[in-house]
């Protein structure tokens, strides 16, 4: 009989994992051997990731940030040598993320390094995904323009948000390599395919995700010990983040988890319920991607034939009417004859009597006297 950790058990150390504690740490708290752990962890982390496949799909997310954050396996970068064996599973590791901003669902994910290959592989998941075509933001990283135009078309709308941060040398000893600049703007946006709204296109949510998984996940966390050894059991522990986050987690603006307000779940799920059904998930099938249809803009717009899109009525502008038929040339009318003058009187008025003079006395007129 296998030696199998009792359930109360599994949901400590399950508790323990996607609260940010590393293994050795969790090993202290637990009393569970570490190996244990460790081999529970990829268990069930990938038992998250068939899940998530299973049940995130058909998505109508309007909004779609994409981005990307650095770790590393085994090794650092600068110390890893070809010379001696280290394949593409040693040194830097950046995993790719697609999150929907309305929702603040996780769509996908991809661990990788930092090329097209990575790049596209994050894009043709997300576009398997989604059922709408959305608004894609990004940073100003040149690998994402040619996996959307590949897999959503050029007339998708794609706008990018840049961070100027300052070039100055700084002070001696003194790094300004992520000071703000002076006397320009600190984000510009760029618009690379279709038409998107610029006050739609920001990275707020992605980045406030990075730093969620930062400290909720121990092997994405900035110098500490608790980096990953192995590729495998790393990607493992960012699906069991992801998942923990999309089906468990309400985040302090919302007030249900990421799945539910997406549609794919009625219910905030616990720690046994997500551990009951990715350790139960059978392997399946990767979606598919499905037509796009496209959203209703705001404000009057017409649908156009077959799917095409929409037709939308700019402000200040006014449809044409439909042509209506030519009208006869008018015809000329006789003139109204004029009214007759009034006839003149038969005699004329009697004149006018004289006047009578009449004396107006102001004062009392004395009587006279003899002389």
């Amino acid at each position: 009989m296998a030696n199998v950790l009792p359930a109360e058990r599994r949901l400590e150390v399950l508790a323990a994992l996607v609260n940010g504690t590393s293994i050795r740490a969790a090993s202290r708290m637990t009393g569970v051997h570490q190996d244990t752990i460790g081999r529970f962890g990829q268990l069930i982390g990938e038992g998250c990731a068939r899940l998530h496949d299973r049940m995130v799909r058909d998505l109508t997310s309007p909004l779609v940030d994409l981005d990307e954050q650095h770790s590393w396996c085994r090794k650092r970068q600068v110390k890893v040598d070809a010379a001696k064996g280290d394949g593409a599973e040693v040194g830097e590791q950046w995993t790719w993320t697609a999150i929907c901003r309305t929702s603040k669902l996780v769509i996908a994910w991809h661990v990788g390094k930092r090329d097209q290959e990575s790049a596209d592989a994050l894009v043709e998941d997300v576009r398997a995904r989604l059922v709408v075509m959305p608004q894609i933001t990004t940073d100003g990283l040149g690998l994402y323009a040619q996996s959307i135009a590949a897999n959503f078309g050029s007339a998708v709308p794609y706008m990018q948000t840049v961070k100027n941060f300052s070039a100055r040398p700084g002070k001696p000893g003194v790094s300004e390599k992520y000071a703000v600049p002076r006397g320009v703007d600190f984000i510009q946006k760029r618009a690379e395919f279709g038409t998107p709204d610029p006050a739609k296109a920001t990275n707020y949510a992605i980045e406030r995700s990075n730093l969620t998984a930062r400290q909720w996940n121990a092997r994405l966390r900035r110098r500490t010990l608790a980096f990953s050894t192995k590729l495998s059991r790393h990607c493992a522990a960012v699906a069991l983040h992801y998942v923990y986050v999309n089906f468990c987690h309400i985040p302090r603006n919302m007030r249900v988890t990421p799945a539910m307000a997406a549609g794919i779940t009625d219910t905030v799920w616990t720690l046994e319920m997500l551990m009951v059904a990715a350790l139960d998930e059978p392997a399946g099938e990767k979606p598919e991607p499905q037509p796009l249809a496209i959203p209703k803009p705001a404000g009057a717009a017409r649908e156009l034939p077959a799917g095409r899109g929409w037709l939308r009525v700019l402000p200040g502008g006014s449809a044409t009417s439909a042509p209506s038929a030519p009208q006869p040339p008018p015809v000329a009318s006789a003139p109204a004859p004029a009214e007759p003058e009034p006839p003149p009187p038969s005699q004329p008025p009697p004149p006018p009597g004289p006047r009578r003079m009449v004396q107006l006395s102001l004062f009392d007129v004395p009587p006279e006297r003899d002389r």
